[in-house]
């Protein structure tokens, strides 16, 4: 009987000791892109918010408990985000979903969250249409692709003065999206469109493409394209010696330090749309980059600051709902007013948006190999280079 108490005392502890330290903890699962061709920003994403995981937790926590973060890899494919998604809210039964990368895998979330009437928090999905289906339940922090390139076109109109453009964007709702935006873009500024091409995600060969490109002769070429695709098309250019009066990128692929690694030379000049930069002087932005580069070698795209700062709304709505509840989660969400890392956050109705933070977006260049924030001068970090030398020009 003696042996017999001792074990029941014994497991009435561990059960109350796990129970307790459970309590202490906020758990959270993540779905990004772990493998597959969007890792690389999946990868960005995850190092950003353990970044911001390990800082929330440094000074307390969300109302006294310790975060912990699990993530979920689902490799760049809708069907697995949906998955994903059902499974954290059904079996899990997490209040609160935020993260995936692709504006494809995001929409996916976001209907599975806006049937079951749970929170999600859009972190980088750009397409326009994931906050114009009047979702209560779906927030987006970073600005849609009709507003990408506003900052570009800004340079348009005030520095390059284009009169006809190039417009080449990959087959994703990203790239279809960003395409038809900017074709619109166009017509108001006014920019004769000579080509709209499609291709294919991964495609190796994109001169068929380019000497029709070539052979209209453009002032801007603009593509919107993730990494490889970008690096790609810029080597491709450089080997046929297709000039312009600029080239230019619309965001993601163009917007991470990979681009420069993998296009080289052929980088050089190139500008493009970006939500954040490490130069930006939004309060805790330059930290953030400083210590992801002590961390990982190179300053992190706007994606990684997305990410980090994501974490940091959760933490502000939590710390304000009145419970826990999706539904409460879901009123402190709407109230949200605040600056982060990445800019100030404030989700509102307006211009057929629901739910959507409206921002200033800039615009980088190439600079002696490095990414340099060119545009609107107030951010400036180095003046533009303009106009940029034709390619027999260059060493």
């Amino acid at each position: 009987m003696k042996k017999l108490s001792l074990i029941f005392a014994v497991a009435f502890l561990a059960a109350f000791f796990t129970a307790n330290l459970f309590a202490q903890e906020v758990k959270f699962s993540i779905p990004l892109p772990l493998t597959g061709t969007n890792a690389k920003f999946g990868e960005i994403e995850k190092r950003s918010y353990e970044i911001a995981l390990e800082e929330i937790n440094a000074k307390g926590g969300i109302k006294g408990k310790n975060i912990f973060l699990e993530f979920e890899d689902s490799q760049g494919k809708p069907e697995v985000s949906r998955s994903i998604a059902e499974k954290l809210i059904d079996v899990k039964k997490q209040p609160v979903i935020f993260g995936e990368y692709s504006s494809s895998c995001s929409k996916a979330i976001a209907a599975v969250a806006e049937e079951r009437k749970t929170p999600y928090l859009v972190v980088t999905g750009a397409t326009d249409d994931i906050t114009q289906q009047k979702y209560k339940y779906v927030f987006r922090m970073n600005p849609t692709n009709a507003y990408y390139a506003s900052g570009l076109i800004s340079f348009f109109n005030e520095v390059v003065k284009p009169t006809s453009i190039a417009i080449l964007y990959e087959s994703s709702d990203f790239g279809t999206s960003g395409a038809e935006d900017m074709v619109k873009q166009a017509e108001r500024f006014p920019m004769k469109v000579l080509v709209k091409e499609q291709y294919e995600k991964g495609a190796v060969d994109f001169k068929p493409i380019l000497s029709k490109v070539k052979a209209v002769k453009p002032d801007v070429i603009y593509m919107v394209s993730y990494v490889m695709d970008a690096a790609l098309l810029m080597r491709q250019i450089k080997e046929l010696r297709i000039d312009a009066k600029l080239f230019a990128g619309g965001a993601a692929g163009f917007a991470i330090p990979e681009f420069i690694q993998s296009a080289k030379e052929a980088a050089e000049y190139v500008v493009t749309a970006t939500l954040w930069s490490p130069q930006v002087v939004y309060p805790g932005a330059k930290e953030v980059a400083e210590k992801y580069k002590k961390l990982y070698k190179d300053y992190p795209s706007y994606h990684g600051a997305e990410a980090y700062s994501a974490l940091y709304i959760i933490k502000d709505v939590l710390t304000r709902a009145k419970s826990w509840t999706p539904d409460d989660i879901r009123v402190a969400m709407k109230a949200t007013n605040m600056m982060t890392a990445f800019g100030p956050i404030r989700f509102e109705d307006k211009e057929g948006y629901t739910n959507q933070n409206f921002m200033d977006t800039l615009v980088l260049q190439v600079v002696n190999g490095q990414h340099e924030t060119i545009w609107p001068q107030k951010y400036a970090s180095k003046k533009y280079i303009f106009p940029i030398p034709r390619w027999r020009d260059r060493k």
